[in-house]
């Protein structure tokens, strides 16, 4: 004991601490220059290499965007779980940092007391009645540094939970820009298909007048009916596409579904970039990713947990006092009725080495397998990106393609048309070029949506949308 004593006093001395001190994650991925310097992917006309802004939807320039994100995210259920989970975790943290302070206790105790040894057979004897009074203190000196330890583990933990918390927060943001796009998607899309459906029912009714004239036959008009049918067969997929948005957008709103907002149901505008996407580079990334911050967090907690079990190897010292009154009820008040106490209490429950030696093991591999799992998210950051990034400047030259085609093939049909119209050719080459614009113009309209949630996922990947 007086081994372990003059152990803790050499500690207290040295202000040190169990357990190595934390200095953020080492010969790791995210220090080498690859993954802090230029995207691969971001070499394109379509990007800048600018900072994101937190609030990356308003790059839209869309109030109705604008007021739907700010209002989910004042309001979401996931967000609000998110919240109370962070608080929760302070409230440990306070529990925790609680075992630093001062600790005081009172005991109370009454007694009568008869002493029957002394009493003849059938005789009584009067009782006396004894009173106890007392008051402790004590406040632990934390030599090896075990609860600062714990301390530590505990900000870290609710720095994990706050960085758990920002990433639900994106999620919302990225969610709710998803769903308004989606409506926006399934209209202008129907808007295509009922422009495409229309032209060819004109071209239904000529087909109808000319063979009623003899210029045409009944096999023009049913092919003629068939188009018209089949592109107007595909309209209420695009209504269920946008009621599913509406519905998705009242619930991260935190409505029931059938309380959606009534007031974007007829948008059929997609959201458009004024200007390139911003998307800054791979270091701006690893410093703003909330879920890379987690891992990097749960290090540090670990790391102190080392220091924790290693702690356990030491005695624990407190510092105390405690002021006792007791005796004859009749006494209360005298002067020898009260003592006073002060110094030091130690305590050492003798661990068993082995355990805890094992504990200390399994801690530091915690913390490796924590540095492995930091790896991991940085590089799958990384990688989300990079694909986020070239699937949208690959998807715009498919975009530019499909909109160069649906503009030949608008004048294909008009060629074709006027042939038929003059005599010039028989009406198959008009179905084949108007099944050709159709094609041409539904793909473009799905390319130009795609383009928007491409774009909303990259502002997720880039991990945008919290300050």
């Amino acid at each position: 004991m007086k081994a372990a004593l003059t152990l803790s006093a050499a500690l207290l001395v040295a202000g040190c601490v169990a357990g190595p001190d934390y200095h953020g994650p080492q010969a790791t991925i995210a220090q080498t220059l690859p993954a802090q310097g230029a995207f691969v992917a971001g070499d394109d006309s379509a990007f800048a290499q600018e900072p994101l802004p937190d609030r990356w939807w308003s790059l839209y320039a869309d109030p109705r965007l604008d007021a739907l994100v700010e209002q989910a995210l004042a309001v979401n259920a996931d967000l609000r779980a998110a919240d109370a989970n962070l608080r929760k975790a302070e409230a440990v943290l306070r529990q925790t940092a609680g075992a630093r302070a001062i600790s005081t206790g009172v005991s109370v105790q009454a007694a009568q007391e008869r002493d029957y040894s002394t009493t003849s057979a059938g005789a009584s004897m009067p009782g006396v009645a004894t009173y106890g009074l007392g008051l402790s203190a004590s406040y632990p000196l934390d030599l090896a540094g075990k609860l600062r330890r714990a301390i530590e583990a505990g900000e870290a933990d609710r720095d994990a939970v706050a960085a758990a918390r920002d990433t639900v927060r994106i999620g919302v943001a990225a969610a709710v820009a998803r769903a308004y796009a989606g409506v926006c998607a399934a209209n202008f899309q129907m808007a295509t298909a009922q422009r495409v459906a229309g032209l060819q029912r004109r071209t239904l009714d000529a087909t109808i007048r000319l063979a009623r004239g003899g210029r045409g036959t009944a096999f023009d008009v049913t092919r003629a009916r068939t188009a018209v049918e089949t592109s107007e067969a595909a309209l209420p997929a695009f209504v269920a596409k946008r009621q599913a948005s509406l519905f998705l957008l009242a619930t991260l709103l935190g409505k029931a579904p059938a309380d959606y907002p009534r007031e974007i149901e007829a948008c059929a505008t997609l959201p458009v970039l004024a200007r390139p996407l911003p998307v800054g580079d791979g270091a701006a990334l690893l410093r703003r990713r909330p879920d890379i911050r987690q891992a990097e967090r749960s290090i540090a907690g670990d790391t102190a947990r080392i220091g924790v079990a290693i702690a356990d190897l030491y005695p624990s010292v407190s510092v105390g006092g405690g002021i006792l009154a007791g005796g004859k009820v009749e006494n209360v008040g005298s002067s020898h009725s009260f003592g006073f106490g002060f110094g030091p209490l130690v305590s050492w429950n003798f661990p068993s080495r082995p355990i805890v030696k094992a504990r200390i093991a399994a801690a530091q591999e915690q913390v490796a397998e924590d540095l492995a799992r930091f790896d991991a998210v940085v590089l799958e950051a990384l990688r989300g990106t990079e694909t986020a990034l070239a699937t949208y400047a690959r998807n715009r030259d498919r975009a530019a393609a499909l909109d160069r085609a649906a503009r030949s093939a608008e004048a294909s049909a008009a060629q074709a048309d006027k042939l038929f119209r003059f005599g010039r050719s028989d009406f198959l080459p008009v179905l084949s070029a108007q099944a050709t614009l159709a094609v041409a113009q539904v793909q473009r309209a799905a390319a130009q949506s795609e383009l928007v949630d491409d774009q909303i996922a990259i502002f997720l990947a880039l991990g945008g949308g919290w300050q």
